[in-house]
């Protein structure tokens, strides 16, 4: 069901077809589509009282089981909605929070998922009692929707609550991962892109990762990690991460904020783009806003137009650096793990530094992240010349940049 206001006729079907995508990977089957055109959306209804007859009717008679919106309801109109429909009332938001609660494997994903319904649905709870029973099975009740049908907002607060402290405990143990592969010198890389775009396919192909691939929004949820030997030798960690898609609800960015905060902690992003999609450019621009809303829009990108070998799609370009490939392609994947290590090491510097021989461990770091190109011993002090990523000198203590002279 769709409410037009001001949006361009061609977008109001491609989110539909989108609505159309989720409902099929949630298990429903799609009957029919509604689109009404409005000045402003009814701030009681959404739509206007006529379309809400005419769709209470038309459940009635066709024995519908459920409509979705393809726009957030506010508290009211869903209470509307829901005492004037005969059958379950959902929106966009409680669609994509009903998948992701299919799709999340691990404990911290089912946190994540579950404080988003609940965060979600509290402010909706008011009288809703007599709706909220008529829920059954399927879609709109997984989760904490079936459990806590008669639990009081003082309960559920505390639920919340308590999620937020376990969440919490986790970004300090992911934080002491990250503080550990820093001191390793282990280069981060992410996958973003926006729902089924192939970042799991590109995993797959190129560390052999065992990660699920199918044709449906969110197949993936939990992010997974697995090391990448590029050309040069380098190890680096390549990260999969959730898909994104467009008006992403803010619950979900929230509440997975310390799963995605990784993708700001990167070295670089892999934007991967369905290049056979024709609405690639609206998608990589919803990915866009996503990765400012966390921060990370200053992380270097490298946007990958996966899927070259389909037909169709616009002639893409981006910023920076770009390349194209399948992810199927043996001879695209090591195009692409050339790119990324040419990526990784462009910004260079030339340097020189004389360290105490006394210092092993600060030798044996810049001989571990560095070129040498030459050195020698005088005085019980190490004299080094050596080439440096840039992001290799950036991550370098205080005290070991005091010993480094930069000469590029």
């Amino acid at each position: 069901m769709g409410c037009g206001s001001g949006r361009e006729t061609a977008s109001i079907h491609s989110s539909l077809t989108e609505l159309e995508r989720l409902a099929h990977t949630a298990g429903a089957i799609v009957v029919d589509t509604v689109i009404q055109h409005r000045d402003a959306p009814d701030p009681g209804w959404l739509i206007g009282r006529g379309k809400v007859e005419e769709l209470a009717q038309t459940v009635e008679e066709e024995k519908i089981d459920l409509i979705l919106f393809d726009r957030e309801l506010s508290p009211v109109q869903l209470v509307n909605l829901e005492r004037r429909i005969p059958c379950k009332v959902l929106d966009r938001t409680q669609l994509i929070l009903d998948i992701f609660a299919m799709r999340a494997r691990t404990k911290e994903g089912s946190l994540q998922v579950e404080l988003a319904q609940l965060e979600y649905s509290l402010p909706r709870l008011i009288g809703r009692g007599k709706e909220m029973s008529r829920l059954g099975g399927g879609i709109g009740t997984r989760g904490p929707g079936e459990k806590k049908l008669e639990t009081d907002r003082r309960h559920i607060r505390r639920r919340i609550r308590d999620l937020k402290r376990e969440l919490e405990g986790v970004r300090k143990h992911r934080r002491l991962h990250q503080n550990r592969r820093r001191k390793m010198d282990m280069i981060q890389v992410a996958l973003v892109g926006y729902t089924n775009a192939g970042k799991s396919t590109l995993l797959n192909r190129l560390t052999g990762a065992g990660v699920m691939e199918e044709d449906r929004l969110f197949a993936t949820l939990d992010p997974t990690s697995r090391f990448l030997d590029l050309p040069s030798g380098e190890k680096v960690l390549l990260t999969d991460t959730v898909g994104f898609i467009r008006n992403l609800p803010h619950h979900l960015v929230a509440a997975f904020r310390s799963t995605l905060e990784q993708v700001g902690e990167a070295d670089l992003l892999l934007h991967v783009v369905d290049a056979s999609h024709p609405e690639a450019m609206e998608q990589m621009k919803s990915v866009e806003r996503v990765l400012e809303d966390l921060g990370a829009g200053e992380v270097p990108v490298l946007t990958v137009f996966n899927k070259a070998d389909r037909e169709g799609g616009a002639i893409l370009s981006a910023e920076g650096e770009t390349i194209r490939i399948s992810a199927y392609d043996a001879d695209d994947r090591e195009r692409l793990k050339e790119k990324i290590d040419r990526v990784l090491n462009a910004a260079q510097i030339h340097g020189s530094a004389e360290i105490p021989v006394s210092r092993g461990e600060m030798i044996s770091r810049l001989y571990r992240v560095a070129e040498i190109v030459h050195s020698e011993v005088t005085d019980l002090t190490l004299r080094v010349e050596f080439r440096l990523p840039l992001r290799r000198y950036e991550r370098m203590s205080p005290e070991m940049k005091s010993l480094i002279r930069k000469d590029i």
